[in-house]
């Protein structure tokens, strides 16, 4: 699929700060794909086709990502904003409980989410999501100021913006296969300007990570693990005990899978598999 033809397909929703792109396919019980940082709803595309055969899928683009909009601010991309919109997007489609699929930062807001409205998420699945301080080692961190603003400016003007992705892959993937056309979803939207969001991460979470351990230990839902273990952005062994404990998770419900970080781009119908076994 191109990335335009997967564009073509995404709905807008009207948030206050600005629209949010989203798909919605299938029909069933709800599942929500939540991507993280620097990525988009593009990242699950491999495993859309499969899921939506029995559920309705929804995977939206966070506001400042991917085909949504990017408002001038910064404070508006903090994790309880994200949250905020995401809850504002299920009011929307009138949807009251879904199967919550997250990765990387979409922890983050998942978390804050969870605070909102912990009734509405019926089952969890992490793929390799920010969870403790302890598991956390971002590729970048920048302090908040001017040299970050610039390195932002050359990710969208083009300087600088196929070396990062580049760079980003050859981290984050095992056995890095992406096309031209792969790449393609990555970096459109940042040479559209889509870095407000990124900027706030990388010198506001990354530099001060929220802790949510008082949510997740007060929150108990069904909860599948799927982890690529040679991650080297996000660690599962330094923060397994905590969150197996702190979740209620037990080793069966643990898929440690043979992938780096971006497990949707190398193991998608692995995924795919486990989220619906565990759903059916």
């Amino acid at each position: 699929m191109t990335y335009s033809a997967f564009r073509n397909q995404q709905k807008k929703f009207p948030s206050a700060q600005g629209n949010i792109a989203y798909i919605d396919q299938g029909q069933g019980p709800v599942i929500l794909l939540l991507h993280g940082v620097p990525t988009s709803g593009w990242l699950y595309r491999k495993m859309i086709d499969t899921l939506s055969k029995s559920h309705r899928v929804i995977a939206p683009d966070m506001l400042g990502f991917g085909n949504s909009d990017s408002p001038k601010g910064y404070e508006i991309y903090s994790e309880q904003a994200h949250a905020e919109r995401l809850v504002g997007l299920m009011d929307f489609l009138q949807i009251d409980q879904w199967t919550h699929v997250m990765h990387d930062a979409g922890g983050l807001w998942t978390w804050e989410t969870v605070k909102l409205v912990p009734h509405r998420i019926s089952k969890l699945i992490i793929l390799n999501t920010i969870i403790y301080e302890a598991g956390f080692h971002p590729p970048i961190r920048f302090e908040e100021g001017i040299l970050a603003k610039i390195v932002m400016w050359s990710y969208r003007n083009g300087v600088t913006t196929n070396a990062m992705l580049k760079g980003l892959f050859k981290s984050g993937l095992k056995k890095n296969h992406l096309t031209e056309e792969d790449i393609e979803g990555y970096k459109t939207p940042l040479k559209e300007g889509k870095t407000r969001a990124m900027y706030y991460f990388f010198t506001q979470t990354c530099n001060k990570l929220p802790d949510f351990t008082a949510v997740l230990k007060t929150w108990n839902v069904p909860t599948k693990v799927v982890w690529g273990k040679h991650d080297s952005f996000l660690l599962w062994e330094p923060q397994k005990e905590q969150v197996m404990n702190d979740l209620n998770i037990s080793d069966e419900d643990i898929h440690m899978l043979e992938a780096k970080h971006f497990i949707q781009e190398e193991k998608p119908d692995k995924i795919a598999r486990v989220i619906l076994d565990f759903l059916h």
